[in-house]
């Protein structure tokens, strides 16, 4: 993995109402601080990449549909520079993902319809923390992720 990225199992409990599905606790290592809650809705085969935060430490949870991520350190650093990785999250792989700032990322909707993404970010959004370049900025086959 990518030094400082985290995958966290999360617990799904389930009954005849529906399911609860944990996100987040104060409690886990993983946990830096509370900033904001948003939630970002992809349309299958669409993708929106590259971001990278300079002071946010994202937290993405996927409680509905499916979406597959990739991660690139170009942290100059890091023990990890110049690596690629891709994960998807969904309910049959509900984890959490947790990215320390700078790394880039993307994501693409691989589920039909709206997919569901959730971060709990560390710091409330700010314009001038975060950077976006365009989606071919990188050697990524999006085609490649189903």
């Amino acid at each position: 993995m990518i030094d400082g990225v985290i995958l966290t199992p999360l617990k799904i409990i389930a009954n005849a109402d529906g399911r609860v599905m944990h996100g987040l606790k104060a409690s886990e290592t993983s946990f830096s601080q509370f900033g904001e809650v948003y939630f970002s809705t992809i349309i299958k085969d669409r993708v929106k990449a590259w971001k990278r935060h300079h002071k946010m430490l994202v937290n993405l949870v996927v409680p509905l549909g499916k979406v597959g991520f990739t991660l690139i350190d170009t942290r100059e650093n890091s023990p990890t520079l110049g690596l690629q990785e891709s994960i998807i999250l969904a309910t049959e792989n509900y984890v959490r993902l947790t990215i320390p700032p700078l790394i880039w990322f993307g994501f693409k909707g691989l589920h039909e319809g709206e997919n569901l993404v959730m971060n709990v970010a560390s710091i409330e959004h700010d314009t001038d923390e975060y950077e976006n370049v365009p989606v071919n900025s990188f050697d990524f086959d999006w085609n490649s992720m189903t």
